[in-house]
């Protein structure tokens, strides 16, 4: 058998990946805070999200003993025919629910359906495992509420880098009570799998100051937990997966292990490799940007058909 990582490039214009391959090579390379007071002088120069319209409802929502923020998204022109939990990226450690607010707009009228954003707990002020236990209680709200709120029981669930690993962890905390047949799939852009640092991948990113301030109050053995690490997950009983990453992501080689760990256990997972793309592409300025993004709502749209 023979196997190249090129024949799991998704089909774009070859001007597309020209487009990208300039536009990275225009842009200094970013890194993370390194300590707190990066940290902090990170969110401080963070800009405001862009108002969108109409707005967002602002509310907060109560599950399993937990109270979290969250935004709602209702679509124009009728009632939504599904909802989605998206949950935003940041290294656990910056973001806020707001950042998503222009995606969620144009995704909610898209599909026309709600979408969720939820403000989870950030590290390292409130590290593990507060942001699970937040997400998790709104995907429990919406198990218990979304008929009544929403009119329909179709539900997804996504998220970017941090945001995905969250999601992931989500859906097995669901299946372990039972309740994840409620959510029609999951898309999952360039997650992190292994905060343990035991595999090749994990130890790729074992410096960053983000999994000290996440989980750095969690004993090194311990961080193959799933909860923490999906990578280490029972991965059955799970919905179907879809999986973007960038060729170029210090963390593909993590999302292709997690294809392959969720395809080994019976799941439906589809991997998608952009080329020339880094860490976070979807959310930058680029037409293979958009064409990624215009994947991921079509393969999302038909989770509510």
């Amino acid at each position: 058998m023979r196997f190249a990582l090129e024949a799991l490039f998704v089909d774009v214009p070859a001007e597309q990946i020209a487009a990208a391959r300039d536009f990275y090579r225009s842009r200094a390379a970013g890194r993370g805070p390194a300590d707190f007071a990066e940290l902090k002088e990170a969110r401080a120069k963070k800009p405001a999200p862009r108002a969108v319209v109409p707005p967002p409802l602002e509310e907060t929502v109560e599950a399993a003993g937990v109270r979290v923020p969250v935004r709602v998204f209702l679509p124009d022109g009728g009632p939504p025919r599904g909802v989605h939990l998206g949950i935003h990226g940041g290294g656990f450690y910056m973001g806020t629910a707001a950042q998503g607010d222009e995606r969620h707009r144009a995704l909610a009228d898209a599909l026309r359906i709600a979408v969720i954003g939820i403000d989870y707990r950030l590290a390292p002020e409130h590290p593990w495992p507060a942001a699970p236990d937040d997400c998790e209680a709104v995907a429990l709200w919406l198990v218990e509420q979304a008929e009544t709120r929403f009119g329909t029981t179709r539900l997804t669930i996504g998220g970017s880098s941090a945001g995905a690993t969250l999601a992931l962890a989500t859906l097995l905390r669901l299946r372990d009570r039972g309740v994840v047949d409620r959510f029609a799939g999951a898309a999952l852009r360039f997650g992190t799998y292994d905060l343990s640092a035991h595999t090749p991948s994990g130890r790729l990113i074992a410096d960053e100051y983000f999994i000290q301030a996440y989980v750095g109050h969690v004993p090194d053995r311990d961080r193959t937990l799933p909860d923490i690490s999906p990578l280490y997950a029972d991965l059955s009983g799970l919905p179907p997966v879809l999986l973007v990453v960038g060729s170029e992501d210090i963390l593909l080689e993590d999302n292709l292990t997690m294809a392959g760990r969720l395809s080994a256990a019976g799941n439906d997972v589809e991997l998608r490799v952009y080329p020339a793309a880094p860490h976070g592409f979807t959310g930058h300025p680029t037409a293979l940007a958009a064409t990624a993004i215009d994947g991921v709502n079509s393969w999302l749209s038909e989770r509510f058909d």
